[in-house]
């Protein structure tokens, strides 16, 4: 008989604890998470396989750090789950929490020692790829054209079942709720948002002026730059939504 798992892709500040939410509502004992030690590919996939296999019972699985695509395990179906958001109102976001969140990570320290321009400028210079820059194709990297990022990654993006949008998140849930239904009939499209530090109701353009007003020209059209790739992917998966 056919296994069928879900699989939550956790992305940082891409409605994730929201979609952890709409889980645990429909598989209340089968919900699990995990965390990895290991951010590199093939092994980070490896060490997701043998969590799979030693969880027999459970059936949604979460994690912030497994790295996509899902592992091959014979008898397995494997229906994974990945949101999108519009990547500089996502670093907006991840400072508001960074800011408020009582750790001791570098973001976190950062965040709350600079405004939201200082914390950008430094996230910038912190490699090719950050909070602040293409932080979606970073979760992606290792399985793509590095020649053609955003093409490669967008082919990804339409090999996948599912791809959720954040700013659609109403509608995302209830395409996924039926994607799932065959497998899992008494799955609800429920809608509980959770973790939200950035309005639901206010436009996107309108959070984009304000966070433009707050960093400067200058900065925001760096940002642009450094973010072009996962505009790109942004703008492929929102036509999906339209």
């Amino acid at each position: 008989m056919l296994r069928h798992i879900i699989f939550h892709y956790h992305f940082f500040k891409n409605a994730g604890t929201s979609v952890d939410a709409f889980l645990q509502y429909n598989f209340p004992r089968q919900w699990v998470s995990k965390e990895f030690t290991s951010n590199q590919y093939p092994t980070n996939s490896s060490e997701c396989q043998q969590w799979l296999i030693q969880e027999p019972q459970a059936v949604a699985f979460s994690s912030h750090t497994a790295l996509p695509p899902p592992p091959e395990i014979a008898g397995v179906r494997i229906v994974p789950i990945i949101f999108f958001r519009h990547p500089i109102d996502r670093i907006a976001s991840a400072y508001d929490f960074e800011r408020k969140q009582a750790a001791d990570t570098t973001g976190s320290l950062l965040a709350r020692k600079t405004d939201l321009k200082g914390y950008i400028e430094t996230q910038l210079l912190l490699g090719k790829y950050s909070q602040c820059r293409n932080f979606h194709l970073s979760k992606i990297k290792h399985i793509i054209d590095s020649h053609a990022p955003a093409d490669a990654a967008i082919k990804f993006i339409d090999s996948l079942p599912f791809v959720g949008l954040v700013e659609q998140y109403d509608q995302s849930i209830a395409k996924l709720a039926r994607l799932l239904s065959p497998y899992f009939p008494l799955v609800k499209p429920i809608v509980v948002t959770k973790n939200v530090n950035r309005s639901l109701v206010e436009p996107l353009g309108s959070k984009l002026n304000n966070i433009r007003q707050q960093i400067g020209d200058a900065l925001y059209h760096e940002l642009l730059l450094a973010n072009a790739e996962d505009l790109a992917l942004f703008e492929h998966v929102q036509k999906k939504y339209r």
